[in-house]
């Protein structure tokens, strides 16, 4: 019995070492829910957006209104004159994104990794960046207009960004 197990294994290594399997590594500029600029301008509204990924997509004038987007991603995406207000973003992914002329009022970011991204005259009244990692750069033009407090976690959005 020990003779086959050896065998096998032996054969197992051999077949594993000369017929080598492809792999092909997943890019995350290759994924993506959102094809060209079919959302731009859109309504999306109270939907529920729970860990969609918009990659290298133009997401101008889209409503995001109320949205649950939990866990979703934004690589690379430009969201200009978007709604977020009310969003809930928790745990979200924003990389080389630029945010400009945007509603993120009474947002919740807490936990997000909005690292490389780029906020443009952008309302924060009320939003929630508790545990969000942000560049130092924009957490310092953040905190220029920051105020208010979000209406659902009940925290300062001047706290939330640890604003001197």
């Amino acid at each position: 019995m020990k003779f086959w197990q050896v065998l096998t294994g032996f054969v197992l290594a051999i077949v594993v070492l000369f017929y080598s399997l492809s792999a092909e590594a997943a890019s995350s500029s290759s994924i993506s829910r959102a094809a060209g600029n079919e959302l731009s301008g859109k309504d999306l509204s109270g939907q529920n957006l729970v860990g969609e990924e918009y990659t290298t997509v133009s997401l101008q004038d889209t409503n995001f209104s109320n949205a649950d987007m939990r866990g979703a991603v934004f690589n690379g995406s430009l969201l200009q004159n978007s709604n977020f207000h009310g969003v809930d973003f928790s745990d979200g992914i924003a990389y080389l994104t630029s945010f400009t002329d945007d509603d993120l009022s009474d947002g919740i970011f807490t936990n997000a990794m909005m690292l490389r991204t780029i906020f443009r005259n952008v309302d924060v009244t009320g939003a929630d960046f508790s545990g969000a990692i942000l560049d130092r750069v924009e957490i310092q033009k953040l905190c220029e207009n920051a105020s208010g407090v979000n209406s659902k976690t009940g925290v300062s959005t001047r706290a939330s960004l640890e604003c001197k």
